[in-house]
């Protein structure tokens, strides 16, 4: 079925000759072969196996030229945290592409409008995704909501102080096969403590464990060590090592960190520690971890742990109401917001918004607006990552009234960094 808006200029070329439809039963494998032949990006069977076991194909759209798909975009069921700790049924956009001998003639912006309208008309107030080229999104309203660090250490330069206080906390080297469902079980508990954490759908739990050798090069099958106080796991860490003897027959290894995660500071330090100090390296990465990582006022000197801040999740408001009032605010307000949303007309307008820290309500108004920002810079606030005084000094917002943009910065903060560990973007899998 075509999106309900007009299809996009072609830049002079011939009317096009597709429509976005439904990917028809039983058509998965032809849909993904297109995907991976627009991105150019060869793919292990074990990659491509996992993405067969959580695909949502019902969730999956086509443009077809002549009977040859020329573009896609698909979506999974996630449920993401929010500021105040709600998991939100949210849509995480993924496979989108456009056959290269196709490009530029509307064909991604049509994709885009019908899963918009789709998305609304399906109740999910929120969409997610992970960006491989970062100017794409912007124009159909998504806005970077979360950063993510990445760290590149010198290990044999820093040490680490350790917090006070006692700790029972045992460290022990595991399988990663064996230990799945432990370290499952706490990455759970972590999620309603941070936004923008996705809890795992059936089927994705095996994603943190995806290690095909023609991924490695040369680096060590991916190994875990798992952390326990009282018998009980509280904190673990993935990780594989690449050992380099190349200069003076002296190892100068590179541990890669893929996921840590703990209970508490102490079991946080100890992993961290058991990283650092592991036999035959000098260098720890970790591409992606949380803006506030408490390891950087840990070490010694960070001087040597080349922190490097990446955008990370995209998030595309669908449902202005629903979405404002799925979250809590850290202090009381009661503004107008002026919502710029041409691809959303449902979202375009005057909405009061009045919340707190124990919930909100928003409506539509005809009352002088507060602030005036667009569905992208709506995008970035959402999760409290992102500072609306941070976003006004781009000019991406507008106070009307002063005063405003300092009680809604101050609202819209969320302690703790909005942060996504989990990847849904098959362009990604290779840097998990």
């Amino acid at each position: 079925m075509m999106s309900s808006s007009a299809q996009p200029a072609t830049r002079g070329l011939p009317p096009p000759s597709w429509e976005v439809r439904a990917l028809p039963a039983g058509h998965w494998p032809s849909f993904y072969n297109a995907v991976l032949g627009a991105f150019h990006e060869p793919e292990p069977p074990e990659a491509t196996e996992l993405w067969r076991t959580v695909a949502e194909p019902q969730r999956c759209v086509v443009v077809e030229d002549r009977g040859i798909i020329t573009g896609t975009a698909g979506a999974f069921s996630f449920r993401m945290t929010v500021p105040g700790g709600r998991l939100v049924d949210t849509a995480g956009v993924s496979l989108v592409s456009v056959h290269p001998t196709r490009r530029r003639r509307g064909i991604l912006s049509a994709l885009m409008q019908h899963q918009l309208e789709s998305l609304h008309h399906q109740g999910e107030s929120l969409a997610v995704l992970t960006a491989s080229e970062a100017p794409i999104y912007g124009r159909f309203g998504y806005g970077i909501a979360a950063r993510q660090l990445s760290l590149d250490i010198a290990s044999r330069r820093v040490r680490l102080t350790m917090p006070s206080g006692p700790s029972d906390v045992e460290l022990a080297a595991e399988d990663p096969d064996k230990a799945l469902g432990s370290c499952e079980a706490l990455y759970a508990r972590q999620v309603p403590r941070r936004p923008g954490m996705l809890a795992r759908a059936d089927g994705w739990e095996l994603l943190p464990l995806l290690d095909p050798p023609a991924w490695r090069h040369g680096a060590s099958p991916l190994e875990c060590v798992v952390a326990r106080a009282a018998g009980e796991v509280v904190g673990y860490a993935r990780y594989t090592v690449t050992v380099d003897w190349s200069r003076n027959n002296t190892a100068e290894g590179t541990l890669r960190v893929r996921d840590i995660e703990a209970r508490d500071p102490l079991t946080y330090a100890a992993l961290w520690r058991f990283l650092l100090e592991t036999d035959l390296t000098s260098r720890v990465t970790a591409p992606n971890r949380p803006v506030d990582e408490p390891f950087l006022h840990l070490v010694s000197n960070v001087r040597h742990c080349t922190p490097t801040v990446l955008d990370s999740l995209y998030l595309r408001v669908v449902d202005v109401p629903i979405a404002l009032t799925a979250r809590t605010y850290a202090s009381g307000m009661d503004l107008v917001l002026e919502i710029d949303d041409s691809l959303a007309p449902w979202n375009h307008g005057r909405w009061r918004l009045s919340g707190d820290i124990t919930g909100a309500v928003c409506t539509r108004t005809n009352r002088a607006p507060d602030l005036s920002l667009d569905a992208s810079a709506l995008g970035s606030a959402y999760l409290g990552g992102v500072a609306l005084t941070e976003l006004a000094g781009a000019g991406r917002i507008r106070e009307h009234r002063r005063g405003a943009l300092t009680v809604a910065t101050t609202a819209f903060a969320s302690a703790t960094a909005p942060w996504l560990p989990h990847a849904f973007c098959r362009s990604l899998l290779p840097r998990l």
